[in-house]
C-alpha cells in the first residue's frame, strides 16, 4: 500500500524517542532541527545524546517505561534492537492513535522517516516505504548534486512576497504562468551567482510587470498510448506538467493522469465533437493551458485529427503531441 506523503509541523510539539544509541541520535537530531520538544527513554545515552541532554536540548524519561507517556506526545520513534519491546510500543501507540516509526521495521511502523534533501525552506523527501532505505539514500545523494543550494533562497524569495504575488495575480492560472516565467528567467541565475540584491531587484521587476501582460491560452492534444506511463514522450510529460486544465477521455489510464500536475483542474471530455470543441475554445480563450487526452494515437488519425484544424481556424494556439515514442 502506498504511503501518504506528509510534512509535519513539530515545532514546540512533544515527540518521544525510545533509544539512545547512534540510530536514535540521527532521529533526535532531525527532530531537534524541526523544533520538536524531544523526550528520550533509554537505558544508556551515547556521548552526543548525553551532551544534548546536559545542554537542556531534550528531556529524559527514566525508570520503567510507562505507556501513559504516549498520551502526551504527537509521535513515537522506536530505535531499539529489541523487536518484542518495539512491537509492544507500536501496539500501545496504536491503541492511542499515535503514529509510530520503528526504525528498520516497516511492518510495525505507521509512518516512515524519509531521506531528505534540505534546501530550507525547500525540502525534498524520498521514501521507499521501508522496502529499500539504502536505495532512497542513494537517490538522495544523487539529488544533492543536482539541486543547487540557491534553490532555498529562491523558495524563500517566493515566500517573502507571497501576499504581494497573490494580490498582483489573483487568478491561479495567471500565477502559474508567472511562476514559470520567473523560474525560467534571470532570478535563479543571479541567486546561483550569489548576487542576492540583484536577484531581489529582478524579482520585483518581474512582479511589477506581471499584471501588465495578458496570458494567451493554448490547447495541446496528446495521444496517451496504451496506458503505460513509461512509454510517454518527454513532450507529453512536459505538457502534463504545464497544464492548467486536463480534458480527459474516460479510457485514459489513471497511471498516465498520475503524472500530471496535481493542482491542474480536470474535466471529462464531451462525447459530442461540437461540445468538445466549444469546451476547449472556452478555456483556452480564458488564458488556460489546456491538455486534451485520449488513448492510442488520438488526434493524429481521423476523425480526431480534424480537431487541431478547427482550433487553429478559431485562432487558438494548438499543438498535437505524439504521446508515445513511435518505436515503442
Amino acid at each position: 500500500m502506498p504511503l501518504f506523503p506528509l510534512f509535519a509541523d513539530l515545532s514546540g510539539r512533544e515527540v518521544l524517542v525510545v533509544g539512545g544509541g547512534e540510530v536514535a541520535q540521527r532521529k533526535i537530531e532531525a527532530l531537534l532541527q524541526a523544533g520538536a520538544q524531544v523526550q528520550v527513554y533509554a537505558d544508556a545515552l551515547n556521548q552526543t545524546v548525553a551532551q544534548w541532554w546536559a545542554q537542556g536540548r531534550l528531556q529524559r524519561r527514566e525508570g520503567g517505561f510507562d505507556p501513559a507517556w504516549l498520551d502526551q506526545v504527537w509521535l513515537l520513534v522506536a530505535a531499539t534492537d529489541d523487536r518484542p519491546f518495539n512491537a509492544g510500543l507500536a501496539a500501545e501507540a496504536g491503541r492511542r492513535r499515535r503514529l509510530v516509526n520503528v526504525v528498520d521495521d516497516a511492518e510495525l511502523s505507521t509512518f516512515q522517516i524519509p531521506a531528505i534533501v534540505d534546501r530550507d525552506p525547500l525540502l525534498v523527501a524520498i521514501s521507499s516505504g521501508g522496502a529499500a532505505p539504502m536505495l532512497a539514500r542513494r537517490l538522495r545523494e544523487q539529488l544533492e548534486t543536482l539541486l543547487d543550494h540557491s534553490l532555498g533562497d529562491l523558495a524563500a524569495l517566493f515566500a517573502r512576497h507571497r501576499a504581494a504575488i497573490r494580490a498582483r495575480l489573483p487568478q491561479l492560472a495567471q500565477r502559474r504562468r508567472w511562476f514559470d516565467q520567473v523560474i525560467d528567467g534571470p532570478v535563479p541565475v543571479l541567486l546561483r551567482a550569489g548576487q542576492r540584491e540583484a536577484a531581489e531587484a529582478a524579482f520585483q521587476t518581474a512582479l511589477q510587470a506581471s499584471a501588465d501582460t495578458t496570458s494567451a491560452g493554448s490547447v495541446t492534444l496528446v495521444g496517451a498510448g496504451n496506458g503505460d506511463p513509461g512509454l510517454l514522450t518527454l513532450n507529453a510529460l512536459r505538457a502534463l506538467n504545464q497544464a492548467d486544465l486536463l480534458v480527459v477521455d474516460d479510457a485514459v489510464a489513471p497511471a498516465v493522469l498520475a503524472l500530471a500536475r496535481r493542482d491542474a483542474s480536470r474535466l471529462r471530455m464531451p462525447e459530442d465533437d461540437d461540445a468538445r470543441l466549444a469546451l476547449l475554445v472556452q478555456h483556452a480563450t480564458a488564458g488556460q493551458r489546456v491538455v486534451c487526452l485520449k488513448p492510442g494515437n488520438a488526434f493524429q488519425l481521423p476523425p480526431d485529427m480534424q480537431l487541431a484544424d478547427e482550433l487553429e481556424r478559431r485562432r487558438i494556439a494548438c499543438e498535437v503531441i505524439a504521446g508515445i515514442d513511435a518505436a515503442a
